[in-house]
């Protein structure tokens, strides 16, 4: 038998059998509209329908993301139609080796994704413990553990997440933007990307954050470095291709930094190289072994390496002057990587939050001088209801006191600043963070933010250009601050059209989206909108806009308030045991 590895997706409608008995021929009409919304976002999403038994369908995917993400999009058009809401259909996704007959799906996999959909609750989508893992990392949305269930005719209990709302601010989501360009790009001069490092043959899965916090730590302090135009983490990430040249032609570079890494008791063991992109010819490569403590001590050597080889002399006193404060004690720098490996997964699930936080804290008992953990403790303290800007902005200002060279730590403290209506204070950390990491796109990208906030979109649109020249494949979450810039500048048709760019809807999109057909008269659109956007998030209301989106000048702030609510938008969350929105500094 012919046998391959699928995503199987199951929609149901729910409720037919009640609604033939009231309208037997409106329920069948309302129930094929439905469907045939099931099938056009399948096909948008590269998805095959291979299945159909009376009011459900069943569908195959090749991408799990891509599944997850058809689920999600035909719930908001779903609740877009005519008398029907987001709770129509309910979904189950599972990812499983499965058998092929002709054109059909067979299997135990199909009988699973079949049962998680019969167990969900109306307009729930719920998904499988093997399918979470796999797009945990790339995840428009959150997920909620429900944990194991013992489905109908299922030996097993099977682990069960089910989808809460959409992600806004995911720091290292990478969906990209764009897909890849086409046309080859002429290298920049002095230009570089840093391959994400692989955890070497050998070594145990639990090194996985050390691999990822190298490349971090790399690309963020050679970025730090004028004479070099260093291609953004998300965009060498969002590559599935590992060779050099490819990644030249595709981003624009004329080398790249690749390597792996292997932590064997308490040595290091760090195979690198760097490449050039014209012909893939390798200009150095070297096999570094040294204790783990001397870890830092490597990275500077590559540092200067990488500067020597790329961009020619570069002085001592550049280099030194680029490097972040160093912690004391390598312990700390282990829980403070381990910490970060958490916070990039802040928004898929809650427990990340408590987990990023339990390792900073960690970090910041081992090595009390180390500032690094004490900012990002509060990037990841933001995301909880419980979040205190006061002792959130003491506990930024002592990081700052220990390393005032942190580019991050300042872009907080700015954020910090911005949210408690200080501008003035906003606008130098702000420009402090630029000047520290001059070609850092996620911290371009985030500034970005605090200029449409402060009325100087115009400023913010060539931050946000600057920023997708270091990135062709920025993450949503910067590049929907495009959509906002041109909602504050009245360019509301331009505005819609860059929505419409974005690979998945975000609530602030959407909001924008609703305020600007408001202003164009469209009360229609508006209200679909609004409709779409509660079954993405019914807990949604004015209270998350004034929350979010703080101008400067408040009438901005009111005025986005007043058209959201004017086409449907509730003043306060509908359902009462709505989680507490949190205000997110990431």
């Amino acid at each position: 038998m012919q046998r391959k590895l699928a995503t199987i997706m199951v929609g149901d409608f729910v409720g037919s059998t009640p609604a033939m008995e009231t309208d037997e021929e409106g329920a069948i009409s309302r129930i094929d509209s439905v469907l045939e919304t099931v099938r056009t976002v399948v096909q948008r999403h590269d998805g095959r329908v291979f299945g159909a038994a009376g009011d459900a369908l069943l569908a195959e995917f090749a991408s799990p993301v891509n599944a997850l993400r058809s689920a999600i999009e035909a719930r908001a058009e779903i609740a877009a139609l005519p008398g029907s809401s987001g709770g129509d259909m309910r979904f189950g996704l599972h990812l499983a080796d499965v058998v092929v007959v002709g054109s059909d799906l067979r299997g135990d996999g199909v009988n699973i994704a079949a049962r998680i959909e019969a167990s969900a609750p109306p307009g729930a989508i719920e998904v499988s413990g093997l399918l979470y893992d796999q797009v945990r990392r790339v995840s428009p949305c959150g997920f909620e553990d429900i944990g194991e269930r013992r489905l109908k005719g299922i030996v097993e209990p099977i682990r069960i997440y089910r989808v809460t709302e959409l992600v806004d601010r995911h720091v290292f989501q990478f969906a990209p933007t764009r897909s890849a360009p086409g046309a080859a790009q002429s290298p920049r001069t002095n230009s570089i990307a840093v391959a994400r490092f692989d955890v070497a043959p050998g070594a145990v899965a639990d090194q996985c954050f050390l691999a990822e916090g190298i490349t971090d730590d790399l690309t963020l302090e050679l970025s730090r470095l004028r004479g070099l135009f260093v291609s953004s983490r998300s965009a060498a990430t969002a590559l599935t291709t590992k060779d050099p040249v490819e990644i030249g032609r595709l981003l624009g570079v004329g080398y790249v930094i690749s390597g792996s890494i292997r932590q064997v008791g308490d040595d290091l063991r760090v195979n690198i190289a760097l490449t050039e992109t014209c012909e893939g010819l390798v200009i150095w490569s070297d096999r570094i072994k040294r204790p783990f403590g001397e870890l830092l001590d490597v990275l500077d050597e590559i540092i200067a390496r990488v500067a020597a080889t790329v961009s020619g002399r570069i002085e001592q006193s550049e280099l030194a002057a680029v490097r972040l404060k160093r912690p004391e004690n390598m312990t700390a720098y282990e829980y403070y990587l381990r910490g970060l490996d958490h916070h990039r997964l802040i928004g898929v699930s809650d427990i990340h939050i408590h987990e990023a936080m339990a390792w900073f804290e960690r970090a910041m008992a081992a090595d009390p001088g180390f500032g690094r953990p004490f900012a990002m403790h509060v990037c990841s303290w933001s995301n909880l209801p419980s979040f205190d800007m006061s002792r959130a902005e003491q506990q930024v200002a002592h990081a700052l006191a220990l390393d005032p060279s942190d580019p991050e730590a300042h872009r907080i403290m700015g954020a910090i600043k911005m949210k408690s209506g200080d501008f003035v204070s906003a606008r130098y950390h702000h420009i402090r963070a630029h000047e520290l990491a001059p070609n850092d796109a996620y911290i371009l990208g985030r500034s970005a933010a605090f200029y449409v906030y402060a009325g100087e979109a115009e400023h913010a649109l060539d931050m946000l250009d600057r920023a997708e020249t270091l990135d062709p494949f920025l993450p949503v979450w910067i590049t929907e601050e495009r959509v906002a810039a041109l909602y504050a500048l009245g360019r509301f048709e331009n505005m819609m059209r860059v929505a419409l760019t974005l690979p998945f809807q975000t609530r602030r999109k959407s909001l924008y989206q609703v305020a600007a057909s408001m202003a164009c008269g469209d009360a229609g659109k508006a209200e679909l909108l609004v409709r779409q956007a509660l079954s993405l998030d019914p807990s949604l209301s004015a209270v998350y806009i004034r929350m979010q989106e703080t101008y400067a000048d408040e009438s901005v702030t009111e005025t986005l308030v007043m058209r959201n609510c004017d086409a449907g938008l509730p003043l306060t969350p509908r359902k009462a045991a709505a989680r507490k929105k949190s205000l997110s500094l990431r």
